[in-house]
C-alpha cells in the first residue's frame, strides 16, 4: 500500500475533470419556492442524485438516490441510452437527466432503462413498471401522465403507473429498427442541439411527435478488434453528401387521432427546433439542406397545416441557438439573428440589442424582459476576452445581471434566478440563488479542489486581435524562453479561451511540465461576431493560419522559444494538429492529433456541409481542408515532423477510419509517426486509466519529439 497522493492526471480522470459533485441541470418552480438539480454526493462519485433546494429555508434535500432505487444493483444501459449519452457527451452516471411538469411538482427520469418518478415537494421517488428500456420520460404539463419512448414507440402511462399504452408505434418501413417515434435522429442530437423528439401540448391532451425513418442512411460498422469474438455494431451514419434520415412530424391525440404536420420537407428537410407553450401555436424551425435559408412555422394542431411566421436567409450559413425560437408570453416571436454585422436578440421583427453584444443563448422570457447569455460584440468598449455574461433585455435597454469577470449562465422562474458563475481565481462554479437580484441562498458544490491554479494571461494575439490564453509554469522565473505547446480546439462550437479556472487545468498541467502553453480562438470559433465565425466557409485551413498568427504575435511579448513548438488537440483540434505538422513544419516541430477528422468527406452532413458545402459540387474545398484524399496526403510540405495519432476504436462520431487512412497515407509517403489505438473508447475518454495515461504519454512524446529529455 502507498499513501502517496494521486497525480493530477489520475485525479483529473477520477473526478470527471473535476465535475463530479458539482450541481447542474437546474429547474426553478414557477412559484419560486423550489430549485431542482442534479449532483453526485462527492467529487469522486459519478452517480448523480436528484436534489431539491427549498428556497425560503435555504435547505437542500435528496429526492432520489439511484443506489437506493436500484437496490444497490449496478446500472445497465441500453444501446440507445449509451448513444444518447455519447451525443450529449454525458460522462456521468445515476440520474443524468430529468424532466418536470409545469409546476415542478413531479419529475421523471430513468435508471438502468427503468422509469421512475419523484414527487418533488414530498421528496419521495418510486418506479413505474412499464415496458423497457425506457428513454427520455417527460411528465405532462399537469403531472398526471408521463410520456416516454421504448422500443421505438412513444408510450404514455399514468403518473400512478396505471393505463400504460402506446400512442405511436413504429412501422417496419425498411426493416426492423429503421423507424422510431419520439427520438431525435443522430444528426439532430449530434449537430443541431435537438436532443428530444416529442413535445406535450400545454393542455396535456396531445403530443407533437417526430417520426424518424433512417432507412435512407448508409450503414457503417463499428467494431473493437481487441475483442474479435464480439459482433460489430451497425450504425446509421449520414456522411457528407449522402442521404439523411427522413423526419416527419405528427400531432397525436390521447384519443387516438393522428394528424401529420405538413411543410415543404423537400426544400426544408431539417427539423432543427420545436416549441409548444401556452403562449401560441406549436412553433417549428426548419432548415434547408444547405443551411442558407430557414423558416419559422406556426402549426395548426387540428389540421396539421403550417403558416410562415418568419423567414431567414444568409449567403454563408444560418446558425442555431439554444433557447430559440419561442413565443414570448405575449405571443411575440423571440429569436437570435445576424443583422447589421452583429448577433442580436430579435423580439418580433425588432432587434433589442446591437453591436455591443454578441448574443449566444436565450435563457428565459418573462412578461417584462428576456434573459440572455452574451459576450462582448465588435461594438463593445472592451473585448472582455473569454467572458460570457447574463443580461436582462427589454425595449428600454439592457442590464447586466452577472458582474464579476467570468463565464456565467442562469435559469429563472417565479422571480428566482439561479446564477452559475465560473471565474479565473476560484475552482469550479459558484451557484447563487437570487430573488429580485439579491442573493438568498447558494447551492453547494462537492467537487474536489484541483490543487492546481492556472497561471493564465487572457490577451489578444496578432493583427487580427485573436483571443488567446497564455499559461506559464507555476514556478517559472519569467526570463528563460520556453518550448511552446499550442493547445487549441480552434473551430466551430468550441471556444477554449475562457475566463474560468477549470477551463485551463490541463493546459496548466502541461505548462508545469516545462512548456509555455498557448490557447488561441481563431476564426471559426464562436463568441466574437458573425463574420469571425463564418470566415472559414469553404476553407477550414484559415484556422491554422490564425494559430500561426497568434503564436508569432504573442512571441513579441512572451518568452516563447519558436525553435521548439508543438501542438495538441482532439477532434477538430486533432485535425488542426495534423494539419499544422503536415502543412506548416516551418512553424510546428511536433503534433498530437487526437480523434482527428482526416478526410472531411467522412464526417456528417449537417456539420460538414455547413462549412464546405456538398462534396459532389465543391470537391476542391474538401481536398484543401482534408489531411488525406484518395491520392494520399493532401498538400504536405516536404519537411517531416513527428506526429502522434490517438483514436478510440469505438468512436461513432469521428470514426477510426480517419486515423487509419491518415496513418496509411503517412506510411505510403515514408513519414514516421506513432499511432495509439484506444480499445473500447468512444469520442469521449471517460475511462480513468485511459484518461490518465493519455496525458502522461503525450508529455513523453512531446519531450522526445522536441528533444527535451
Amino acid at each position: 500500500m502507498t499513501n502517496e497522493p494521486l497525480s493530477f492526471p489520475r485525479r483529473y480522470a477520477r473526478t470527471q475533470r473535476f465535475t463530479s459533485g458539482a450541481p447542474r441541470a437546474f429547474t426553478v418552480s414557477p412559484d419560486g419556492s423550489r430549485v431542482v438539480f442534479l449532483r453526485s454526493p462527492s467529487g469522486t462519485e459519478r452517480a448523480n442524485h436528484l436534489w431539491v433546494l427549498d428556497v425560503p429555508e435555504g435547505r437542500e434535500r435528496v429526492v432520489a438516490d439511484p443506489a437506493a432505487l436500484l437496490g444497490g444493483a449496478a446500472e445497465h444501459l441500453s444501446a440507445e441510452e449509451r448513444a444518447r449519452r455519447e451525443r450529449s457527451r454525458e460522462g456521468g452516471a445515476g440520474i443524468v437527466g430529468y424532466a418536470t411538469d409545469t409546476a415542478a411538482e413531479l419529475a421523471s427520469f430513468t435508471l438502468s432503462g427503468r422509469l421512475f418518478t419523484a414527487e418533488l415537494r414530498a421528496g419521495t421517488a418510486r418506479e413505474l413498471r412499464v415496458p423497457g428500456p425506457v428513454i427520455d420520460p417527460r411528465p405532462s404539463p399537469d403531472g398526471t401522465l408521463v410520456a416516454y419512448v421504448s422500443g421505438g414507440a412513444l408510450r404514455v402511462v399514468g403518473a400512478e403507473g396505471e393505463g400504460d399504452r402506446a400512442v405511436a408505434e413504429p412501422e417496419s418501413a425498411g426493416g426492423p429498427g429503421t423507424v422510431s417515434y419520439g427520438l431525435a435522429e443522430f444528426i439532430a442530437a449530434e449537430e443541431m442541439g435537438r436532443s428530444r423528439g416529442f413535445w406535450w401540448s400545454p393542455e396535456g391532451d396531445r403530443l407533437l411527435v417526430a417520426r424518424v425513418d433512417d432507412t435512407p442512411v448508409q450503414r457503417w460498422w463499428i467494431s473493437d478488434p481487441a475483442h474479435p469474438e464480439a459482433d460489430p455494431q451497425r450504425v446509421a451514419y449520414p456522411v457528407a453528401g449522402s442521404p439523411n434520415a427522413e423526419v416527419r412530424l405528427f400531432v397525436f391525440g390521447l384519443d387516438g387521432v393522428r394528424t401529420e404536420v405538413t411543410w415543404d420537407r423537400a426544400r426544408y428537410p431539417y427539423l432543427a427546433h420545436a416549441h409548444w407553450s401556452a403562449a401560441g401555436a406549436p412553433l417549428l424551425l426548419v432548415q434547408a439542406r444547405d443551411q442558407r435559408s430557414q423558416l419559422f412555422l406556426a402549426v395548426d394542431p387540428d389540421s396539421g397545416t403550417t403558416r410562415m411566421v418568419h423567414a431567414d436567409e444568409d449567403p454563408t450559413w444560418l446558425d442555431l441557438f439554444p433557447g430559440v425560437p419561442c413565443w414570448s408570453p405575449g405571443g411575440q416571436l423571440v429569436r437570435i439573428a445576424d443583422e447589421g454585422g452583429a448577433r442580436v436578440l430579435a423580439f418580433g421583427e425588432r432587434p433589442l440589442t446591437g453591436a455591443q453584444l454578441h448574443v449566444r443563448a436565450v435563457l428565459d422570457i418573462s412578461a417584462d424582459d428576456v434573459l440572455v447569455a452574451a459576450s462582448a460584440g465588435e461594438g463593445a468598449s472592451s473585448p472582455e476576452t473569454g467572458e460570457v455574461h447574463v443580461y436582462r433585455v427589454n425595449e428600454l435597454g439592457l442590464e447586466r445581471v452577472s458582474q464579476e469577470p467570468g463565464v456565467h449562465s442562469a435559469v429563472r422562474a417565479g422571480g428566482v434566478t439561479v446564477l452559475v458563475s465560473s471565474v479565473l481565481d476560484q475552482p469550479g462554479a459558484q451557484v447563487q440563488v437570487l430573488r429580485e437580484g439579491k442573493k438568498t441562498a447558494t447551492i453547494s458544490s462537492y467537487a474536489e479542489d484541483p490543487g492546481l491554479s492556472p497561471r493564465v494571461t487572457l490577451t489578444q494575439g496578432g493583427a487580427q486581435k485573436i483571443p488567446c490564453a497564455v499559461l506559464m509554469p507555476t514556478d517559472y522565473d519569467g526570463d528563460t524562453p520556453l518550448p511552446v505547446l499550442l493547445d487549441p480546439y480552434g473551430g466551430p462550437h468550441g471556444p477554449r479561451v475562457l475566463a474560468a479556472h477549470n477551463a485551463h487545468l490541463t493546459s496548466q498541467w502541461f505548462a508545469d511540465q516545462g512548456f509555455a502553453v498557448v490557447v488561441a480562438d481563431g476564426r471559426g470559433t464562436p463568441g466574437r461576431s458573425p463574420a469571425w465565425e463564418k470566415a472559414i466557409r469553404d476553407d477550414l485551413t484559415l484556422s491554422l493560419d490564425d494559430q500561426v498568427e497568434a503564436l508569432h504575435g504573442l512571441a513579441e511579448r512572451f518568452p516563447l522559444d519558436l525553435s521548439r513548438v508543438a501542438i495538441r488537440g482532439w477532434s477538430y483540434g486533432g485535425w488542426l494538429a495534423g494539419l499544422a505538422v503536415l502543412r506548416r513544419p516551418d512553424v510546428f516541430h511536433a503534433g498530437i492529433a487526437g480523434a482527428p477528422v482526416a478526410d472531411w468527406r467522412l464526417y456528417d452532413t449537417h456539420y460538414t456541409e455547413r462549412y464546405l458545402g456538398d462534396p459532389a459540387t465543391n470537391p476542391a474545398a474538401y481536398a484543401k481542408s482534408s489531411l488525406v484524399t484518395d491520392e494520399g496526403l493532401a498538400e504536405p510540405a516536404d519537411t517531416h515532423r513527428p506526429l502522434m495519432i490517438v483514436h478510440g476504436l469505438a468512436d461513432d462520431n469521428v470514426v477510426v477510419a480517419h486515423a487509419l487512412r491518415l496513418s496509411s497515407a503517412l506510411l505510403a509517403a515514408g513519414r514516421p509517426h506513432e499511432v495509439l489505438p484506444l480499445s473500447g473508447v468512444t469520442h469521449m475518454t471517460p475511462q480513468e486509466t485511459v484518461a490518465e495515461n493519455l496525458l502522461l504519454l503525450q508529455v513523453d512524446f512531446l519531450r522526445r519529439a522536441l528533444g527535451l529529455n
